[in-house]
């Protein structure tokens, strides 16, 4: 946000609330605070504004906007997927028809109609500020249909020329509002006033929507649940508190006809064209936790180029993989990650399995291959919630560099190869070395894992000849026992702290 957007937002607690969020569906809406002070700064303005909202699907864009508005709009309209120009056309037109209360509306056969109609019906309404919230646009820009084209005039033409049009463009594929509306060359360039971005809830998010429906599960179950679910609020509304965790996964997951028993299929094919190519990409990734660099994931798919960057770049944008400099900030050895939770439960468990066991989570949620994969998800947890790490080691304000580290030695070299997720680079001259440990009691450490990690430790030092302090940090649910072989420590972090609010 821009300085003008901070200061409004610092006083926005002595500014009376538009009608749109004074109703008590509002306290249904978990999180969001700096989301909602954006839309009611558009709200607000004296001048019309373009506000686009994106995030992975699922994330609750149309929730947010429902809610923040209570369902009032000047002009509401849904793109369809997969259909034709004609039925778009058809769609909208019968969504002016409803809005206007004119039946006698002409056949709409092109968008430039479509938006002259619009334009006509808005000029002659009488609502002060316009509320115009077009949901799912991507959706409308059908091959040949020129919509974009006819927006940009549309904008240009029309509404720059008012100062009571508030227009929402919402949509899952990212990659589309992106490309489409945020780096617009034409007819709205710079004419954006507002980038949102929804992002999944973070654990303490999940924490109180979990808490505000009913349910009574520990921290340490909270965590599991987001191995599996992450943090997308439609995936958590469809759990029911009267089922245990296992239960739910398999009513949803394992069950046939489970609510996300096609989930996957569905996920991908709504965001991207040629979605088998970006299916290809993290089926890949999943397949090696600490990630892969550019120049393998080249070497295992045969994508390379501009097509290979602009599908990495997609997936980034929609919260499917991240991306993690290694310390030293060697682009070229930059490490992708499948960081979608949902994803990577599903290649693991859901992909290959031939059982038809409609309880098979509950009968193998115990299993010591499970126990393993829920270490390495609680690595992704951790680096979800770098802000909250940050917070929690009392570092916030200070400047810091997150990357990863891996030193693959060279033939005939006798040391051995070392990978560390997580290293935190701090201005004052301290390098935070994370282990990340997943256990539902203290952790222990033996003799044998810290001589390892100080023989680690000292490798990262010989390697990247780095003269800064570098420490041990450990981040586990319930803490590190305390003990001979935990003496070396320099700091450690629990389950609060990734469930602590950063507000």
């Amino acid at each position: 946000m821009d300085l003008d957007i901070l200061r409004f937002c610092d006083s926005v607690k002595s500014v009376s609330l538009p009608p749109y969020c004074n109703n008590r569906k509002m306290d249904k809406l978990i999180g969001r605070e700096r989301e909602c002070e954006e839309l009611e700064w558009a709200v607000k303005s004296q001048r019309s504004e373009l506000v686009i909202l994106y995030g992975r699907r699922r994330v609750g864009k149309t929730f947010l906007v429902r809610r923040f508005f209570d369902d009032t709009y000047s002009f509401h309209y849904v793109g369809a997927h997969k259909q034709k120009k004609k039925q778009q056309l058809q769609n909208f037109k019968e969504a002016l028809e409803r809005f206007s209360n004119n039946k006698d509306i002409p056949p709409i056969t092109s968008w430039r109609e479509a938006f002259h109609q619009l334009a006509d019906y808005l000029g002659n309404c009488s609502d002060d500020r316009k509320i115009v919230f077009f949901d799912e646009m991507p959706w409308m820009d059908t091959k040949g249909g020129e919509f974009v084209e006819e927006l940009e005039y549309f904008w240009a033409n029309w509404v720059q020329n008012r100062d009571d049009i508030v227009f929402i463009a919402c949509g899952s594929a990212t990659s589309w509002m992106k490309e489409k509306l945020e780096e617009n060359q034409g007819g709205l360039h710079n004419r954006i006033t507002h980038r949102i971005y929804l992002r999944p809830f973070y654990l303490n998010e999940c924490k109180i929507y979990l808490e505000e429906h009913g349910f009574e599960w520990s921290d340490y179950q909270i965590l599991q649940c987001y191995m599996i679910f992450g943090g997308v609020p439609y995936y958590l509304s469809l759990l029911r508190p009267y089922l245990s965790l296992p239960e739910n996964v398999d009513a949803l997951i394992f069950r046939r006809g489970g609510d996300l028993s096609d989930e996957f299929k569905e996920l991908y094919n709504a965001l991207f064209s040629k979605a088998d190519r970006y299916v290809s990409i993290v089926k890949l990734l999943a397949k090696k936790r600490e990630g892969f660099t550019r120049n393998e994931i080249e070497t295992a798919t045969g994508f390379s180029g501009g097509g290979l960057t602009k599908m990495l770049d997609n997936l980034e944008r929609c919260d499917f993989i991240v991306s993690y400099a290694q310390f030293g900030n060697k682009a070229k050895m930059t490490l992708y990650r499948l960081a979608d939770f949902y994803t990577l439960f599903y290649f693991r468990y859901v992909e290959d399995n031939r059982s038809k066991d409609e309880q098979f989570w509950l009968h193998h949620h115990t299993d010591r291959n499970v126990e393993s994969w829920e270490g390495f998800t609680f690595e992704e947890i951790c680096l979800r919630h770098l802000l909250h790490i940050k917070y929690g080691l009392g570092i916030s304000g200070i400047a810091t560099e997150s990357s990863s580290w891996r030193f693959v030695p060279k033939k005939g070299d006798p040391r051995g190869g070392a990978q560390i997720d997580l290293v935190i680079k701090r201005a004052d001259r301290i390098i935070h070395l994370v282990e990340m440990k997943f256990s539902e009691t203290p952790f222990n450490i033996t003799k044998e894992y810290e001589d390892r990690l100080q023989q680690r430790k000292a490798l990262f030092i010989e390697v990247t000849e780095t003269t800064h302090n570098v420490v041990h940090t450990f981040i586990t649910p319930s803490g590190v026992s305390r003990g001979i072989h935990s003496s070396f420590i320099h700091s450690q972090l629990t389950a609060k702290h990734l469930f602590s609010s950063l507000t």
